[in-house]
């Protein structure tokens, strides 16, 4: 089998209790996903195995040592086995320490085969924070854990659905919490990871649009400030930056015009607004992307859906769609600048 130009992509299992590893077998084995990409999963191989025949379907699981042994076989979905779940004691559709640290293991290996050049983008698949925290790693999710293994570069979250792209000035935090962090500085750091992101989806001189705080954005003063004294000033701030971007504009709307096509992307400025009006398009279809990194990362945007887990019912449409996104921004990354990873 011979040797492909295909970026090399990683694909962390995420929560093995969870669906992870039954969206896996059947993402990766779409021909059209392998016409694009090479995908290795980090993973457990035995896990791997076991979700093939709950889903009925019949890929040679091949353990591979190095990123450097994948072929361009579409019948072989490659694995870098870290055999990190046990054989007794672990039960799926459950949050478990063992599962979540089973989960951090994945992303951390991922993380360091991404930066030292070894694969040019990581996927990763759901996990659970629950779990996650019952294991010791004490991050609020996967944008913060990631983070924290590239330096703590200054970061953002995009959910991608379609046409409705989505940026946030803050994600796991309280509502009180993320008022407070409606700032400019904020702000006008995720309107330059936006510009960077889109131009990275392919869209050159993206229109950016911004989200009020407020109600109406504020309706002048008259439902709340925060518009005067930090948003428009961070739109002013941006522009002078030589980007394209306008607001703000009430959050009951601007969404809607962005998947119209009147803007590239929108900035929510907390969590539930932005994630509300990406999920509403189905988390089946959507895509989370961190940027600001130095490294590629897309990922499912649903969770692991423990309830369903094992019972090869799952939906792959998300994955695969994270998967070709990936593939997308290593080539318009590799066509910029020559290579995956970005000095930040």
């Amino acid at each position: 089998m011979k040797r492909s130009a295909k970026p090399i992509l990683a694909v962390t299992m995420g929560d093995p209790a969870g669906t992870g590893p039954e969206l896996i077998i059947k993402a990766l084995t779409h021909p059209e996903l392998r016409a694009v990409c090479r995908p290795v999963v980090v993973g457990d191989a035995r896990m791997l195995v076991e979700a093939a025949a709950i889903v009925c379907l019949h890929p040679e699981i091949r353990k591979i040592s190095s990123p450097s042994a994948v072929l361009d076989d579409p019948e072989v979905i490659p694995v870098i086995d870290l055999n990190n779940v046990p054989r007794h004691g672990f039960e799926r559709r459950k949050a478990s320490p063992t599962g979540g640290h089973a989960a951090y293991e994945y992303i951390c290996r991922a993380v360091e085969l991404a930066k030292s050049g070894d694969m040019q983008a990581i996927v990763t698949s759901a996990i659970n924070k629950a779990a996650l925290h019952a294991a010791g790693h004490h991050y609020d999710g996967h944008t913060e854990l990631l983070a924290a293994l590239c330096g703590n570069p200054k970061v953002t979250m995009m959910l991608a659905t379609g046409k409705l792209r989505v940026c946030h000035v803050s994600t796991h935090v309280s509502l009180t919490e993320a008022i407070k962090r409606v700032r400019a500085d904020r702000i006008v750091s995720v309107i330059q990871l936006a510009r960077d992101g889109m131009r990275e989806l392919g869209v050159e001189d993206p229109h950016i649009a911004v989200a009020g705080l407020n109600p109406h954005a504020g309706e002048g003063g008259l439902f709340g400030d925060e518009e005067i004294r930090h948003i428009t000033p961070a739109i002013e701030q941006a522009r002078a930056l030589g980007i394209r971007v306008s607001g703000p504009y009430a959050g009951d709307t601007v969404f809607f015009r962005t998947l119209q096509g009147q803007f590239d992307c929108a900035i929510a400025m907390y969590h539930d607004q932005g994630h509300v009006a990406a999920k509403m398009l189905g988390i089946w279809q959507g895509v989370n992307i961190t940027l600001g990194l130095p490294i590629i990362r897309t990922s499912v945007e649903h969770g692991t859906d423990f309830e369903n887990a094992g019972k090869g019912i799952g939906d792959p449409r998300s994955l695969l769609c994270a998967l070709n996104l990936a593939a997308t921004m290593v080539a318009n990354r590799l066509a910029v600048t020559g290579s995956a990873i970005k000095t930040v």
